[in-house]
């Protein structure tokens, strides 16, 4: 999804609702979580193969063999 997308679903929304993501938690009953969200920030990612998504790289983890994106990071 681009930001611009984003902007657009966003606009039929209540400007005063909390937001909120959502994500498996991995467990048994397979709970979706739902935190509220903390911060938006721009990160940088790289796919993981063992994972099979991208992966947020902190500081100066990198490899110089892996395509890396700037992307917005919502948390």
């Amino acid at each position: 999804m681009k930001v611009s997308e984003l902007i657009a679903e966003l606009e039929c929304y209540d400007e005063d609702a909390d937001v909120h993501f959502a994500y498996g938690a991995g467990d048994y009953w397979h709970t979706t979580l739902a935190p509220k969200v903390s911060r938006v920030f721009t990160g940088t990612v790289t796919n993981t193969d063992y994972h099979g998504t991208d992966k947020l790289l902190d500081g100066d983890e990198h490899d110089d063999e892996v395509v890396l994106r700037r992307v917005v990071v919502i948390e």
